[in-house]
């Protein structure tokens, strides 16, 4: 068993669940691309590996605590742009909580109780907020990171008390490459980013690339992208700093003529799964799935063949069989169908989320418990909280039994 002292980094979309249940699964997936493009390559920069990304939220180790302190901040920098540029709808709000200490390294995957603790700081942190446990606190480069203690807590699972910290907000501020300044607007010119780019600054804009997401885009150029566009269209004059037009002008020209892009192209088999969720017509959605059968039919791996025909059983909106093909991937060992598994916790339909908390807690898949735990928690759509077995549905009562075969 291989063993080592990690900084665990969890983050989540404040109030994902509720968000998704209002959009549609085509809305839900331009979010998640937008969040990925907006994360990814800030633990990147800070060294962190992602482990693993399950719906809205992200799993990353870091080497270094204080890079993984550093990370969150710039995270949270960086969203406070994006979100300066797009409609209230669209925020995207997110919490960071960071423990540090040993763990268990297996397949790819990381366990021990430091996982397990900062899994339950992130359901205490704030939307906004970068929280770390004491273990960072006396860990990290205290010279590099300002830190403010939030209290003590008694958090589920964990003996004792946890002392728990979090990154105050800064009086400063750090200019980075992407940031478009409008002097011609002063109220805009007092708004600071929660923690003053300090981190954000030391990511080379390089790395923060526009990606395939226009809202991605404005956000890479800086927090003022969309305001910038609206001043256009209005014929209210700019002045713009020599520096911001040498990074950004190139890809700014581009997004004011609404022309920037980036193609993404997808597997043969991926992009015919796509036709069959886009088609509207029951015939049609028939007929596509059966050239995607066919595609399907060619892969050899079990596990891909099954994560591949349960894609094209949620795309024909028939998720009881989606659920049966991503157990036996999970079990051929497909690391991915056990995030799709994981992220159908969140389902509209209280039968479905039941069988899919059942049939994690049959994989026992470790990888699923903090979503497991928050579905314990807060339930979901159609829960009758009295339900007996047999009787009315309830979710909750579905995870609460899949953590204890899991092992809380």
């Amino acid at each position: 068993m291989k063993t080592a002292n990690l900084a665990i980094v969890f983050t989540d979309i404040q109030g994902f669940t509720e968000r998704t249940s209002r959009q549609t699964l085509e809305e839900n997936q331009r979010l998640l691309r937008t969040h990925n493009d907006l994360l990814a390559p800030v633990f990147k920069a800070f060294g962190g590996r992602i482990i693993k990304s399950i719906g809205d939220a992200f799993l990353v180790t870091f080497e270094s605590p204080t890079q993984a302190v550093l990370s969150g901040m710039a995270i949270q920098d960086r969203l406070w742009q994006y979100n300066r540029g797009v409609p209230d709808a669209e925020r995207l709000d997110v919490r960071v909580a960071i423990n540090v200490g040993e763990v268990r390294l297996e397949s790819n995957d990381v366990f021990g109780e430091p996982v397990n603790i900062a899994s339950r700081v992130e359901s205490i942190a704030e939307a906004g907020q970068v929280f770390f446990t004491e273990a960072v606190y006396l860990a990290m480069n205290k010279a590099e990171v300002p830190s403010q203690e939030v209290g003590s807590f008694e958090l589920k699972g964990i003996p004792g008390k946890i002392r728990v910290f979090r990154v105050p907000r800064a009086p400063y501020r750090v200019e980075t490459p992407s940031v478009v300044h409008l002097p011609s607007e002063p109220s805009l010119e007092n708004e600071q980013p929660p923690f003053g780019n300090l981190a954000l600054s030391r990511v080379p804009s390089s790395m923060l690339a526009p990606g395939p997401d226009l809202a991605a885009t404005a956000a890479a150029l800086g927090s003022r992208a969309a305001t910038v566009i609206q001043a256009v269209k209005s014929g209210r004059r700019l002045s713009l700093p020599p520096r911001a037009l040498a990074v950004g002008g190139g890809a700014l020209v581009l997004l004011l003529l609404g022309i920037g892009f980036v193609v993404l192209r997808a597997s043969p088999v991926e992009a015919a799964i796509e036709e069959v969720a886009e088609a509207s017509a029951t015939q049609e959605k028939l007929e596509l799935a059966e050239k995607a059968r066919k595609l399907i039919a060619e892969e050899k791996l079990p596990g891909e063949k099954n994560l591949l025909l349960g894609k094209l059983d949620e795309a024909l909106e028939a998720p009881g069989k989606a659920v049966d093909h991503y157990r036996v991937a999970v079990k051929a060992g497909n690391d991915e169908a056990g995030e799709r598994l994981t992220r159908m916790l969140k389902h509209q339909e209280c039968r479905v989320r039941s069988e899919v908390a059942t049939t994690l807690g049959e994989l026992r898949l470790e990888s699923a418990r903090g979503s497991l735990e928050a579905l314990a928690r807060n339930g979901g759509p159609g829960d009758e909280p009295d339900a007996l077995w047999g009787l009315g549905c309830n979710s909750r009562k579905k995870a609460e039994k899949a953590l204890e075969r899991i092992g809380r």
